[in-house]
């Protein structure tokens, strides 16, 4: 179940996340959600690293968990995008 949970918060979560980082004009939307559900897998599996619950349940604390992921992977790419 909780696999399933990350790519659905995921999916929002690159939405929200793509609307922070204003990313909506240099890729596409479905990017986007590709990286939130990549995103929201990260955030889950480094907040279990650090003794705290991941993505588990449909609450804002796992909604949260998956932007700052989404985020963060957002960010990696555009660095990587930017420097080649």
């Amino acid at each position: 179940m909780g696999i399933l949970l990350w790519i659905i918060f995921g999916a929002l979560a690159g939405w929200i996340a793509s609307v922070i980082m204003k990313t909506n004009n240099s890729q596409g939307t479905m990017m986007d959600i590709i990286m939130g559900i990549l995103g929201s897998i990260v955030g889950g599996f480094l907040m279990g690293m650090v003794g705290q619950s991941g993505v588990n349940g449909f609450d804002l604390y796992s909604l949260i968990v998956a932007v700052i992921g989404a985020i963060v992977v957002i960010y990696v790419g555009r660095m990587i995008r930017n420097r080649r």
